[in-house]
Protein backbone atom coordinates (compact mmCIF):
# COMPACT_ATOMS: atom_id res chain seq x y z
CA UNK A 1 0.00 0.00 0.00
CA UNK A 2 1.08 3.29 -1.21
CA UNK A 3 2.37 6.19 1.63
CA UNK A 4 -0.66 8.42 2.12
CA UNK A 5 0.20 11.63 1.22
CA UNK A 6 -1.52 14.75 2.86
CA UNK A 7 -5.21 15.77 1.42
CA UNK A 8 -4.93 19.39 2.45
CA UNK A 9 -6.33 20.34 -1.13
CA UNK A 10 -9.43 18.09 -1.42
CA UNK A 11 -11.14 20.51 1.72
CA UNK A 12 -12.03 24.24 1.44
CA UNK A 13 -10.21 24.79 5.71
CA UNK A 14 -8.60 28.02 6.51
CA UNK A 15 -4.91 28.65 6.83
CA UNK A 16 -5.50 31.01 9.46
CA UNK A 17 -6.20 28.13 11.94
CA UNK A 18 -5.20 25.20 12.75
CA UNK A 19 -7.93 22.47 13.05
CA UNK A 20 -7.10 18.80 14.67
CA UNK A 21 -10.75 17.73 15.52
CA UNK A 22 -12.37 15.61 13.65
CA UNK A 23 -13.76 13.93 16.15
CA UNK A 24 -16.06 16.77 16.60
CA UNK A 25 -17.16 17.10 13.35
CA UNK A 26 -15.65 16.83 9.90
CA UNK A 27 -15.18 19.00 7.23
CA UNK A 28 -16.62 18.35 3.95
CA UNK A 29 -15.12 17.72 1.00
CA UNK A 30 -15.02 19.62 -1.69
CA UNK A 31 -16.58 17.27 -3.74
CA UNK A 32 -19.02 16.18 -0.75
CA UNK A 33 -20.46 20.03 -0.69
CA UNK A 34 -20.69 19.82 -4.42
CA UNK A 35 -23.25 16.70 -4.26
CA UNK A 36 -25.07 18.65 -1.65
CA UNK A 37 -25.59 21.54 -3.98
CA UNK A 38 -26.48 19.51 -6.73
CA UNK A 39 -29.22 17.72 -4.52
CA UNK A 40 -30.94 21.24 -3.57
CA UNK A 41 -31.08 22.29 -7.00
CA UNK A 42 -32.49 19.33 -7.98
CA UNK A 43 -35.05 19.90 -5.57
CA UNK A 44 -36.17 23.00 -7.71
CA UNK A 45 -37.74 20.77 -9.72
CA UNK A 46 -39.55 17.70 -8.55
CA UNK A 47 -40.27 16.23 -12.06
CA UNK A 48 -36.48 15.62 -12.29
CA UNK A 49 -37.01 13.21 -9.27
CA UNK A 50 -38.83 9.53 -10.02
CA UNK A 51 -39.77 6.62 -8.24
CA UNK A 52 -36.64 4.77 -9.03
CA UNK A 53 -34.79 7.76 -7.41
CA UNK A 54 -36.14 6.68 -4.04
CA UNK A 55 -33.83 3.62 -4.40
CA UNK A 56 -30.95 4.51 -6.56
CA UNK A 57 -28.95 5.65 -4.50
CA UNK A 58 -29.78 4.70 -1.08
CA UNK A 59 -28.52 1.24 -2.58
CA UNK A 60 -25.55 2.58 -3.87
CA UNK A 61 -25.00 3.90 -0.18
CA UNK A 62 -25.27 0.45 1.67
CA UNK A 63 -22.63 -1.47 -0.85
CA UNK A 64 -20.27 1.58 -0.36
CA UNK A 65 -20.26 1.31 3.34
CA UNK A 66 -20.12 -2.32 2.86
CA UNK A 67 -17.31 -2.32 1.21
CA UNK A 68 -15.82 -0.12 3.93
CA UNK A 69 -17.11 -2.65 6.70
CA UNK A 70 -16.73 -5.70 4.56
CA UNK A 71 -20.73 -6.57 4.74
CA UNK A 72 -23.72 -7.12 2.94
CA UNK A 73 -25.75 -4.41 1.46
CA UNK A 74 -28.71 -6.23 2.59
CA UNK A 75 -27.93 -5.93 6.52
CA UNK A 76 -26.81 -2.22 5.86
CA UNK A 77 -29.73 0.57 6.65
CA UNK A 78 -29.54 4.38 6.81
CA UNK A 79 -30.57 6.02 9.87
CA UNK A 80 -30.65 9.59 11.08
CA UNK A 81 -28.60 9.39 14.26
CA UNK A 82 -26.61 6.96 16.29
CA UNK A 83 -29.53 7.16 18.99
CA UNK A 84 -32.03 6.07 16.67
CA UNK A 85 -29.76 2.92 15.59
CA UNK A 86 -29.54 1.72 19.38
CA UNK A 87 -33.11 2.43 19.79
CA UNK A 88 -33.35 -0.31 17.10
CA UNK A 89 -31.56 -2.34 19.33
CA UNK A 90 -32.86 -1.45 22.71
CA UNK A 91 -36.39 -2.06 21.21
CA UNK A 92 -35.62 -5.64 20.29
CA UNK A 93 -33.56 -6.76 23.74
CA UNK A 94 -35.32 -9.01 26.02
CA UNK A 95 -33.81 -8.95 29.66
CA UNK A 96 -34.91 -9.09 33.51
CA UNK A 97 -33.40 -8.13 36.56
CA UNK A 98 -31.36 -10.62 36.84
CA UNK A 99 -29.41 -9.87 33.96
CA UNK A 100 -27.01 -7.42 32.96
CA UNK A 101 -25.95 -5.25 30.56
CA UNK A 102 -22.08 -4.15 30.25
CA UNK A 103 -20.87 -0.84 28.93
CA UNK A 104 -17.54 1.12 29.20
CA UNK A 105 -17.27 4.02 31.55
CA UNK A 106 -17.69 7.32 30.49
CA UNK A 107 -18.50 6.57 26.81
CA UNK A 108 -20.58 8.82 24.16
CA UNK A 109 -24.23 9.38 26.33
CA UNK A 110 -26.37 7.71 23.08
CA UNK A 111 -24.53 4.46 24.11
CA UNK A 112 -25.34 4.66 27.42
CA UNK A 113 -28.52 6.04 27.59
CA UNK A 114 -31.11 3.36 25.79
CA UNK A 115 -29.43 1.24 28.24
CA UNK A 116 -30.03 2.77 31.23
CA UNK A 117 -33.53 3.83 30.02
CA UNK A 118 -34.02 -0.27 29.80
CA UNK A 119 -32.72 -0.67 33.16
CA UNK A 120 -35.15 1.70 34.36
CA UNK A 121 -38.22 -0.37 32.46
CA UNK A 122 -36.64 -3.79 33.42
CA UNK A 123 -34.66 -3.15 36.64
CA UNK A 124 -31.73 -4.74 34.41
CA UNK A 125 -28.23 -4.67 36.29
CA UNK A 126 -25.90 -1.77 34.72
CA UNK A 127 -22.27 -2.65 34.68
CA UNK A 128 -20.15 0.04 33.95
CA UNK A 129 -16.60 -1.03 33.63
CA UNK A 130 -14.01 2.23 34.59
CA UNK A 131 -10.34 2.46 33.70
CA UNK A 132 -7.75 1.87 36.34
CA UNK A 133 -6.40 5.08 37.92
CA UNK A 134 -3.11 4.70 36.67
CA UNK A 135 -1.26 5.49 34.19
CA UNK A 136 0.95 2.34 33.72
CA UNK A 137 -0.81 -0.62 31.24
CA UNK A 138 -4.13 1.76 31.60
CA UNK A 139 -5.36 0.61 28.32
CA UNK A 140 -4.78 -3.35 28.89
CA UNK A 141 -6.22 -3.52 32.59
CA UNK A 142 -9.07 -1.69 31.47
CA UNK A 143 -9.73 -4.50 28.64
CA UNK A 144 -9.21 -6.97 31.20
CA UNK A 145 -11.91 -5.51 33.72
CA UNK A 146 -14.36 -5.37 30.52
CA UNK A 147 -13.83 -9.52 29.92
CA UNK A 148 -14.00 -9.84 33.68
CA UNK A 149 -17.31 -8.31 34.03
CA UNK A 150 -19.01 -10.28 30.84
CA UNK A 151 -20.84 -13.50 32.67
CA UNK A 152 -23.24 -16.00 32.06
CA UNK A 153 -25.88 -13.55 32.67
CA UNK A 154 -24.76 -10.74 30.45
CA UNK A 155 -27.15 -10.38 27.26
CA UNK A 156 -25.49 -7.07 25.73
CA UNK A 157 -22.11 -5.63 26.10
CA UNK A 158 -22.07 -2.11 24.24
CA UNK A 159 -19.34 0.29 23.08
CA UNK A 160 -16.98 1.83 21.04
CA UNK A 161 -13.82 0.16 19.05
CA UNK A 162 -12.14 3.39 20.54
CA UNK A 163 -13.39 5.13 23.47
CA UNK A 164 -14.56 8.74 22.58
CA UNK A 165 -13.13 10.91 25.17
CA UNK A 166 -9.17 9.51 25.02
CA UNK A 167 -8.98 7.28 21.81
CA UNK A 168 -8.55 4.39 24.22
CA UNK A 169 -8.74 1.08 22.00
CA UNK A 170 -10.79 -1.81 22.99
CA UNK A 171 -10.10 -5.21 22.26
CA UNK A 172 -13.23 -6.31 19.97
CA UNK A 173 -11.82 -9.91 18.68
CA UNK A 174 -11.52 -10.79 22.74
CA UNK A 175 -14.69 -9.43 23.82
CA UNK A 176 -16.41 -11.06 20.99
CA UNK A 177 -15.15 -14.33 21.97
CA UNK A 178 -16.23 -13.90 25.30
CA UNK A 179 -19.71 -12.78 24.69
CA UNK A 180 -20.05 -16.08 22.41
CA UNK A 181 -19.27 -18.29 25.06
CA UNK A 182 -22.08 -16.77 27.40
CA UNK A 183 -24.18 -15.94 24.74
CA UNK A 184 -24.83 -12.13 24.95
CA UNK A 185 -25.02 -9.75 22.04
CA UNK A 186 -22.44 -7.24 21.29
CA UNK A 187 -23.09 -3.79 19.92
CA UNK A 188 -20.13 -1.65 18.89
CA UNK A 189 -20.86 2.33 18.19
CA UNK A 190 -18.71 2.85 15.64
CA UNK A 191 -18.82 6.60 15.00
CA UNK A 192 -15.33 7.67 16.38
CA UNK A 193 -13.49 4.61 14.51
CA UNK A 194 -15.58 3.75 11.30
CA UNK A 195 -13.88 5.28 8.28
CA UNK A 196 -10.55 5.84 9.75
CA UNK A 197 -9.96 2.96 11.67
CA UNK A 198 -9.98 -0.29 9.93
CA UNK A 199 -13.02 -2.56 11.05
CA UNK A 200 -13.83 -5.33 9.52
CA UNK A 201 -18.04 -6.95 10.20
CA UNK A 202 -16.82 -10.63 9.03
CA UNK A 203 -13.41 -10.48 11.69
CA UNK A 204 -15.40 -9.03 14.71
CA UNK A 205 -19.13 -10.10 13.54
CA UNK A 206 -21.32 -7.79 15.79
CA UNK A 207 -24.92 -8.38 16.56
CA UNK A 208 -25.02 -4.59 15.33
CA UNK A 209 -22.73 -1.50 14.08
CA UNK A 210 -23.94 1.96 14.63
CA UNK A 211 -22.30 4.81 12.96
CA UNK A 212 -23.04 8.39 12.81
CA UNK A 213 -22.03 9.75 9.59
CA UNK A 214 -20.47 13.25 10.00
CA UNK A 215 -17.52 12.15 12.09
CA UNK A 216 -15.13 10.23 10.85
CA UNK A 217 -17.46 8.58 7.78
CA UNK A 218 -16.94 12.52 6.31
CA UNK A 219 -20.65 13.13 5.43
CA UNK A 220 -23.49 15.53 6.42
CA UNK A 221 -25.50 15.86 9.82
CA UNK A 222 -28.14 14.04 10.53
CA UNK A 223 -27.48 10.89 8.74
CA UNK A 224 -25.70 7.42 9.61
CA UNK A 225 -25.61 3.89 8.74
CA UNK A 226 -25.96 0.72 10.59
CA UNK A 227 -25.27 -2.92 10.56
CA UNK A 228 -28.02 -5.23 11.77
CA UNK A 229 -26.66 -9.22 12.31
CA UNK A 230 -29.09 -12.00 11.29
CA UNK A 231 -30.39 -12.25 14.69
CA UNK A 232 -32.40 -8.95 14.95
CA UNK A 233 -34.07 -10.63 11.41
CA UNK A 234 -37.51 -11.15 12.79
CA UNK A 235 -37.46 -7.86 15.27
CA UNK A 236 -39.83 -4.77 15.52
CA UNK A 237 -38.43 -1.44 14.03
CA UNK A 238 -39.02 1.44 16.11
CA UNK A 239 -41.16 3.05 13.31
CA UNK A 240 -43.64 1.93 10.86
CA UNK A 241 -42.92 3.26 7.44
CA UNK A 242 -43.88 2.65 3.46
CA UNK A 243 -40.79 2.57 2.21
CA UNK A 244 -38.94 -0.26 3.99
CA UNK A 245 -42.23 -2.81 3.10
CA UNK A 246 -42.11 -5.76 0.46
CA UNK A 247 -42.53 -4.59 -3.02
CA UNK A 248 -42.38 -0.46 -1.91
CA UNK A 249 -40.60 0.34 -5.45
CA UNK A 250 -44.47 -0.65 -7.00
CA UNK A 251 -45.85 3.63 -6.30
CA UNK A 252 -49.10 2.12 -7.69
CA UNK A 253 -49.57 -0.98 -5.27
CA UNK A 254 -48.67 1.14 -2.09
CA UNK A 255 -52.48 1.06 -0.85
CA UNK A 256 -52.06 -2.39 -1.22
CA UNK A 257 -50.80 -2.86 2.45
CA UNK A 258 -47.77 -5.29 2.84
CA UNK A 259 -47.27 -6.80 5.87
CA UNK A 260 -43.99 -8.44 5.00
CA UNK A 261 -40.53 -5.80 5.23
CA UNK A 262 -38.22 -5.78 2.99
CA UNK A 263 -35.01 -8.30 3.34
CA UNK A 264 -32.13 -8.19 5.59
CA UNK A 265 -31.58 -5.46 7.86
CA UNK A 266 -34.12 -3.07 5.72
CA UNK A 267 -36.94 -3.14 8.63
CA UNK A 268 -34.97 -0.27 10.45
CA UNK A 269 -34.22 2.19 8.01
CA UNK A 270 -35.63 5.55 9.13
CA UNK A 271 -38.41 6.36 6.82
CA UNK A 272 -37.65 9.13 4.09
CA UNK A 273 -34.34 7.59 4.06
CA UNK A 274 -34.31 8.87 0.17
CA UNK A 275 -32.87 11.89 0.91
CA UNK A 276 -31.84 13.54 -2.07
CA UNK A 277 -29.37 16.07 0.01
CA UNK A 278 -27.66 13.91 1.87
CA UNK A 279 -26.95 10.50 0.53
CA UNK A 280 -25.29 11.49 -2.24
CA UNK A 281 -23.42 13.55 -0.38
CA UNK A 282 -22.26 10.74 2.29
CA UNK A 283 -21.96 8.50 -0.70
CA UNK A 284 -19.42 10.69 -2.12
CA UNK A 285 -18.01 10.70 0.82
CA UNK A 286 -17.65 6.85 1.43
CA UNK A 287 -15.99 6.90 -2.13
CA UNK A 288 -12.98 8.78 -1.02
CA UNK A 289 -12.63 7.30 2.13
CA UNK A 290 -12.54 3.85 0.49
CA UNK A 291 -10.08 4.99 -1.94
CA UNK A 292 -7.70 6.08 1.02
CA UNK A 293 -8.04 3.57 3.04
CA UNK A 294 -8.48 3.41 6.70
CA UNK A 295 -5.18 1.22 7.05
CA UNK A 296 -3.59 4.35 5.06
CA UNK A 297 -5.42 7.08 7.47
CA UNK A 298 -3.64 5.01 10.54
CA UNK A 299 -0.53 4.71 8.87
CA UNK A 300 -0.64 9.06 7.73
CA UNK A 301 -2.28 10.10 11.08
CA UNK A 302 0.51 8.41 12.95
CA UNK A 303 3.45 9.64 10.72
CA UNK A 304 2.70 13.22 11.51
CA UNK A 305 2.11 12.93 15.62
CA UNK A 306 5.25 10.38 16.95
CA UNK A 307 7.56 13.35 17.19
CA UNK A 308 5.17 15.44 18.43
CA UNK A 309 4.06 13.28 20.86
CA UNK A 310 7.78 11.55 21.92
CA UNK A 311 8.25 15.45 22.62
CA UNK A 312 5.13 16.01 24.99
CA UNK A 313 6.19 12.54 26.96
CA UNK A 314 9.27 14.23 27.56
CA UNK A 315 7.91 17.20 28.98
CA UNK A 316 5.59 15.51 31.65
CA UNK A 317 2.34 15.03 29.32
CA UNK A 318 0.43 11.84 29.38
CA UNK A 319 -0.95 9.61 26.08
CA UNK A 320 -1.46 6.67 26.07
CA UNK A 321 0.88 3.59 24.66
CA UNK A 322 0.63 3.27 20.95
CA UNK A 323 -0.29 -0.10 21.40
CA UNK A 324 -3.96 0.89 23.52
CA UNK A 325 -4.98 3.56 21.04
CA UNK A 326 -5.43 4.64 17.62
CA UNK A 327 -3.42 7.20 16.25
CA UNK A 328 -6.22 9.37 14.74
CA UNK A 329 -7.93 9.79 18.01
CA UNK A 330 -5.89 10.10 21.51
CA UNK A 331 -6.00 11.85 24.76
CA UNK A 332 -3.49 14.57 26.44
CA UNK A 333 -3.65 14.48 30.16
CA UNK A 334 -1.60 17.39 31.79
CA UNK A 335 0.81 17.61 34.77
CA UNK A 336 -0.52 17.93 38.10
CA UNK A 337 0.94 21.22 38.46
CA UNK A 338 -0.86 22.44 35.32
CA UNK A 339 -4.41 24.16 34.56
CA UNK A 340 -7.10 23.50 32.11
CA UNK A 341 -8.80 26.77 32.01
CA UNK A 342 -5.02 28.31 31.27
CA UNK A 343 -4.56 25.95 28.93
CA UNK A 344 -7.40 26.35 26.78
CA UNK A 345 -6.82 30.31 27.03
CA UNK A 346 -3.66 29.66 25.59
CA UNK A 347 -4.70 26.75 22.85
CA UNK A 348 -8.03 29.26 21.82
CA UNK A 349 -5.32 32.11 21.41
CA UNK A 350 -3.44 30.57 18.91
CA UNK A 351 -6.46 29.63 16.96
CA UNK A 352 -5.80 25.65 17.39
CA UNK A 353 -9.29 23.60 17.36
CA UNK A 354 -9.12 20.26 19.70
CA UNK A 355 -11.56 19.16 22.35
CA UNK A 356 -11.85 18.82 26.26
CA UNK A 357 -13.79 15.96 27.48
CA UNK A 358 -13.27 15.22 30.94
CA UNK A 359 -9.28 15.89 31.84
CA UNK A 360 -8.47 15.11 28.71
CA UNK A 361 -7.52 17.14 25.83
CA UNK A 362 -8.89 15.25 22.76
CA UNK A 363 -6.84 15.38 19.95
CA UNK A 364 -8.04 14.32 16.33
CA UNK A 365 -5.98 14.41 13.47
CA UNK A 366 -6.83 13.73 9.43
CA UNK A 367 -5.18 13.52 6.03
CA UNK A 368 -5.58 17.42 5.62
CA UNK A 369 -3.41 17.71 8.60
CA UNK A 370 0.47 17.78 8.92
CA UNK A 371 3.03 17.37 11.32
CA UNK A 372 3.41 21.21 11.89
CA UNK A 373 0.17 21.71 12.96
CA UNK A 374 0.37 18.90 15.48
CA UNK A 375 3.66 20.77 16.23
CA UNK A 376 1.92 23.85 16.62
CA UNK A 377 -0.35 22.70 19.67
CA UNK A 378 2.86 20.91 20.81
CA UNK A 379 4.43 24.00 21.56
CA UNK A 380 1.39 26.27 22.97
CA UNK A 381 1.43 23.09 25.60
CA UNK A 382 5.30 22.78 26.39
CA UNK A 383 5.56 26.98 26.46
CA UNK A 384 2.36 27.08 28.70
CA UNK A 385 3.82 24.79 31.07
CA UNK A 386 7.22 26.45 31.13
CA UNK A 387 5.26 29.89 31.86
CA UNK A 388 4.04 28.45 35.01
CA UNK A 389 7.43 27.07 35.93
CA UNK A 390 8.86 30.90 35.61
CA UNK A 391 5.98 32.25 37.56
CA UNK A 392 6.35 29.54 40.65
Amino acid sequence: MANLKQQRAKFSLSNQATYINCAYMSPLLKAVERQGIVGIQRKRNPMRVSPKDFFTDSEKLRKEFGKLISAEASRIVIIPSVSYGLANVANNIRVKASDNIVVAAEQFPSNYYPWQRLQADTKVQLRIVSPPDTKINRGKIWNERLLEAIDTNTKLVALGHVHWADGTRFNLKAIRARTREVGARLVIDGTQSVGALPFSVKEIQPDALICGGYKWLMGPYSIGLAYYAESFDNGKPVEENWINRLHSENFAGLVNYQPEYQPGALRYEVGEHSNFILVPMLLEALKQINQWKPLAIQQYCKSITQKPLALLREAGFWIEDESSRAYHLFGIRLPEEMNMITVKKQVAKNKISVSYRGDVIRVSPHVYNSEKEILKLVNVLINTKRALHKRS
